[in-house]
């Protein structure tokens, strides 16, 4: 027998996924525009201007679960970019490092890639209706 929180697993990922790449559009939106915060925007044509594209768009990608697992690589792949390129010259560990979000969001996007959309998502909803068959 499925234990209870099992049945509603879907659905606890959803929130996983909505608030991750909600929090990921934040960290682009703060570096576009300079919201959330008080800080001038960066330029597009410059390494934080990219990032913070990537951060804006593909967040909300993933919060609204749109192209998900496409979305969550290249984040992922700039979450492992950022974290070698910033923070690993500071030291061995992320968290003498301060990389620890880098890490957490790489590896929880690579996990959304794997996965997929799931349930709550634009994504589901382009999927065709398949038939059961007994």
């Amino acid at each position: 027998m499925e234990s209870i929180l099992g049945k509603y697993a879907p659905y606890f990922y959803a929130l996983l996924r909505i608030v991750a790449g909600l929090l990921f559009a934040m960290h682009g939106s703060q570096k576009l525009l300079g919201i959330p915060g008080d800080q001038a925007g960066m330029p597009l044509a410059s390494m934080m201007g990219v990032a913070g594209v990537i951060e804006l768009v593909g967040g909300l990608l993933i919060a609204f679960g749109l192209f998900a697992s496409i979305a969550a690589f290249i984040a992922s792949g700039e979450m492992a970019a950022a974290y070698f390129m910033a923070h690993a010259p500071k030291g061995s560990l992320p968290i003498l490092n301060q990389g620890e979000l880098a890490v957490l969001f790489c590896f929880l996007f690579l996990y959304i890639a794997a996965h997929g959309a799931g349930v709550w998502s634009i994504d589901a909803l382009r999927r065709p209706k398949t038939a059961v068959t007994y």
